[in-house]
């Protein structure tokens, strides 16, 4: 399966063409902004652009290498994305293992299914481990690789050595001169002040409505129609990922909707649903929760735009969710996090 087109994103595209063209794009950049917003696949259209033998700027979109690219084939193109912390203790067999698993995600990802870090997943010291193996191999059809490590807020480093993390940090500041290192980062902050600091930074920001209404007309088999795909625009924000995020979790939608229910209710009518909440494995299920409620949450406060108190008040709300959501990305407890959550919600739904 290709991978999807881009919709939205013109002027930096326009940018990144430039860069290309005049072969002035950074060794080791950081795309970041919200997610959803598409960091990964504007990664994956700039690696497309280098490993194009055109050269001339964007990718020609027809070549081998190209097409390669699009099915997410080249050998010289490698992604790295969370994975479960591999179960070997030998550290060459944890390279091996980190292998597969991103490997297998590849997989699915060439399925054509859409990708969020999901459970207790990390890059590794073993995933850092393999980054520098890669990035000190020969290409093996080009004169270029490109590696891409997404969703880098999830990069550990601090559990490896002071030589391994130092080794880390001088390839990120020195890439080899046949490699090219993408990192996308919804929350750049996360990242260790010395990863950032040798990263040139390129901000993605969200796209228009319209592109977001073309891209669910034209992606989405049913497409929604009339108030369901402007409701879709509403949520959406401009992050396109987000219209895929909600479709897979409807669950966590339909959640959404009775924790806000007993909100209203008032008495502590939530209590039993805090309790229902495992009290640990915050990422997930509890954070996609978070997402569905955040989305739940912005519609309030778009029907409410003509009653300016229920409209602050909606957005209060809002920002304690999105507060809970950052913390969740840490080792808190979902329980006790979803109570603080209630409380401080309770008397602004």
């Amino acid at each position: 399966m290709s991978l999807r087109a881009i919709y939205g994103h013109r002027a930096l595209l326009n940018r990144l063409d430039g860069a290309l063209a005049s072969s002035r794009f950074p060794q080791s950049a950081l795309l970041t902004g919200p997610a959803g917003v598409g960091k990964q696949r504007l990664a994956l259209w700039v690696a497309q652009g280098l490993l194009c033998p055109d050269g001339t700027g964007a990718p020609c979109g027809q070549c081998t290498q190209c097409r390669q690219v699009d099915g997410l084939a080249h050998p010289d193109l490698h992604w790295l994305t969370p994975i479960t912390r591999p179960k070997a203790t030998d550290p060459a067999k944890q390279v091996e293992d980190a292998q597969e698993l991103l490997a297998g995600a590849m997989e699915e990802r060439r399925d054509g299914l859409w990708y969020r870090p999901e459970g207790m997943v990390l890059h590794p010291l073993a995933s850092v481990r393999l980054l520098q193996r890669i990035a000190s191999r020969t290409p093996f059809s080009g004169a270029r690789k490109v590696i891409i490590v997404g969703d880098a807020e999830w990069l550990v480093v601090q559990e490896s050595s002071p030589e391994a993390a130092n080794a880390l940090l001088k390839l990120l500041e020195e890439p080899p001169r046949d490699t090219t290192i993408i990192v996308t980062a919804s929350d750049p902050q996360r990242l260790l002040p010395t990863i950032r600091s040798r990263l040139v930074t390129l901000r993605v920001s969200p796209v228009g409505d319209q592109a977001v209404r073309e891209f669910l007309e034209n992606e989405k088999d049913p497409a929604p129609k009339g108030a369901a795909l402007e409701r879709a625009v509403l949520l959406a924000e401009g992050a396109i990922g987000r219209t895929i995020g909600a479709e897979r979790n409807p669950a966590g939608g339909a959640r959404a909707e009775r924790f806000l229910a007993a909100l209203g209710r008032g008495d502590a009518a939530w209590l039993p649903m805090v309790l229902g909440q495992a009290p640990w494995s915050a990422r997930g299920d509890f954070t996609a929760f978070l997402d569905s409620l955040a989305l739940n949450l912005r519609a309030r406060v778009e029907e409410r735009a003509n009653d300016r108190l229920g409209a602050k008040r909606g957005v209060r709300a809002l920002r304690h969710v999105e507060r809970a959501r950052e913390e969740a990305q840490g080792n808190v407890n979902p329980q006790l996090t979803l109570a603080v959550l209630a409380a401080d919600l309770e008397a602004l739904v």
